[in-house]
């Protein structure tokens, strides 16, 4: 079976593709560059000539309101009309926890935007939320760094490894399209200011946390529900203690 991963070099794609050519499934990990892109539609009719099933696990490179939005709507177009060309029989992709709940964020607004395309496209699909990978508690924290104060919201989050997405990513491929959206999420619930300092204690970096309501992420306030699963969620395994025990950090 033939299965086009869009951003198969990433940090998901590359182990999602792993996972499914180990399954025996012939797997195309496309990205610009290997000659695939999805914005200016290069490569994509034969990338997808033949394939059963497209992943689009690709990100935009800005988070900027209006760049990311576009990046998100062409993209999605251009992926969703290839793949009615050729015949796709399942369209997944891989979204966030609580993006119809963060419509403050520009982002968050144009992921919405790429899910609404999705299900207006008539290809069988599913939308896999994910919650935040532990591979981004760095860039969090700096996001909210001023000097060597780190300000965070202390609502719930329920981060997730990488390890696990990918495996929730190669076992959606292989499953019926849901035609609907799936939540994954890790095994724990979490305050983010407080995880956020337990990464900075594990490496020693002296930046204090402070917890502040009104912190945003990607440019919206959270509270305990925003950025957690609602209901039935697949729970990767791998807790935060493994996952750093167990993951090279940047000095």
């Amino acid at each position: 079976m033939k299965i086009v991963v869009i951003g198969g070099t990433g940090l998901i794609g590359s182990k999602t593709v792993e996972r499914l050519r180990k399954k025996g499934h012939e797997v195309m990990a496309a990205s610009p560059n290997s000659g695939v892109n999805t914005i200016t539609g290069e490569g994509l009719a034969e990338a997808l000539k033949g394939a059963q099933i497209v992943l689009d696990l690709a990100n935009s490179p800005s988070f900027e309101d209006e760049a990311v939005l576009e990046f998100f709507q062409t993209s999605g177009r251009n992926l969703l009309a290839a793949g009615a060309v050729a015949g796709v029989k399942h369209h997944i992709a891989l979204s966030v926890v609580g993006t119809e709940r963060l419509q403050d964020s520009g982002y968050f607004r144009a992921k919405l935007a790429q899910e609404q395309l999705i299900k207006s496209s008539g290809i069988p699909y599913t939308i896999v939320h994910s919650t935040q990978f532990f591979e981004f508690l760095s860039g969090i924290a700096q996001s909210g760094t001023v000097g060597q104060t780190v300000h965070l919201s202390p609502a719930y989050v329920q981060p997730i490894a990488s390890d696990d997405v990918a495996d929730a990513m190669a076992a959606v491929a292989l499953a019926e399209p849901a035609n609907g959206t799936i939540e994954i999420a890790g095994p724990e619930r979490v305050r983010l200011h407080e995880l956020v300092g337990r990464y900075l204690n594990a490496m020693n970096d002296t930046r204090t946390i402070e917890a502040d309501v009104h912190a945003k992420y990607f440019g919206a306030e959270l509270n305990d529900q925003s950025l957690v699963p609602v209901g039935k969620a697949r729970l990767g395994s791998i807790g935060f203690d493994e996952w750093f025990k167990t993951t090279s950090h940047p000095k």
